[in-house]
């Protein structure tokens, strides 16, 4: 029962890391309509910058180390402006084409940031620092500790990866419920063309999107790398993940982005823990078919709900 605990322990942090970047592709596709295929290498391209300031070492430039925390606040204007710029040079030229010429640029997203990362910081895998510890009404968050919660253990930056993913799922939910700006996002989503009848101002609500997004991709981005070597590929796995997270939960659904996230951490742990020849007592199905049941749920999932957990039916009228 303990290793049981254990393992759902574990999956609730590793699905955190899940839901953190698809809460970024939901926010694209709820606010946009498009799904972005490069959110993964934008996550890395803004990390290697906070990186950077961090380390001290700009572009081949020596400037002064900065603190964490400061250098995290600067990332999360550079991601926003990047997401920004990319939404107005790259993919406004595209609006209104078929949906396939979109996916085609983002893909094309996707290999210029891997590539331009490669180029520019070399594909050797880089250490990226963890953040110092905050204590927050005797919690301690961040730092290399651990809290003990009953039988199971739990590392203090993964509570915090919880804890960041369920804030921003929050903050988010009352942003598209409660705002005017997230109730234009939504509308314009679902009707660009009723929207500008509406008086709104499509082209803004569209870049706000994108730089939304390319925000809460950083964030993510930086609470995984110090789990993980920093490097170009680091994000292609939990991109996967992160889409499987998305289309579990709902691509129209903030929290469903999160519950898909914690879901499949869940699934993955206890499939790789109790698939192993000392639970099946077979040498056929190890834990390599994780992701292979992960995906099952999903198509069980979509199967019975073809619109995810959350996310809400389309009524036609025929």
């Amino acid at each position: 029962m303990e290793l049981f605990l254990q393992q759902v322990m574990t999956g609730l942090a590793t699905g955190s890391v899940y839901g953190l970047v698809a809460l970024a592709i939901v926010l694209i596709y709820r606010s946009t309509d498009v799904i972005n295929f490069a959110q993964g290498e934008m996550a890395m391209f803004t990390t290697f910058f906070a990186w950077m300031l961090i380390d001290g070492s700009f572009l081949g430039f020596h400037i002064h180390p900065l603190h964490f925390w400061i250098a995290f606040a600067l990332t999360l204007v550079f991601a926003a402006t990047m997401g920004a710029l990319l939404e107005r040079i790259v993919i406004r030229p595209v609006e209104g084409r078929p949906i396939l010429t979109i996916v085609i640029v983002t893909l094309g997203l996707f290999s210029i940031f891997n590539n331009l990362a490669t180029w520019s910081w070399g594909g050797i895998p880089k250490a990226f620092p963890a953040p110092p510890e905050i204590h927050v009404t005797g919690i301690t968050f961040f730092g290399d500790g651990a809290l003990d919660i009953g039988p199971t253990v739990i590392s203090y930056h993964d509570l915090t990866i919880m804890v960041v993913a369920v804030g921003i799922m929050l903050a988010l939910y009352v942003f598209f419920q409660y705002t005017p700006i997230g109730l234009a996002m939504r509308g314009t989503a679902q009707n660009p063309v009723a929207a500008r009848l509406m008086g709104i101002h499509v082209g803004n609500i569209l870049t706000l999107g994108w730089a939304l997004s390319a925000l809460v991709g950083a964030v993510g981005g930086m609470m995984i790398a110090p789990l993980v070597l920093l490097q170009p590929p680091m994000m292609m796995g939990v991109l996967l993940y992160a889409f499987a997270a998305a289309v579990l939960g709902g691509m129209d659904s903030p929290p469903g982005a999160v519950v898909g996230g914690l879901t499949l951490g869940i699934v993955e742990n206890l499939v790789g823990t109790y698939t192993t020849e000392e639970y099946l007592h077979v040498d056929w199905f190890g834990p390599e078919m994780k992701l292979t049941a992960a995906l099952v749920v999903i198509v069980l999932v979509l199967l019975i709900r073809p619109t995810g957990l959350f996310g809400r039916r389309a009524l036609r009228r025929v």
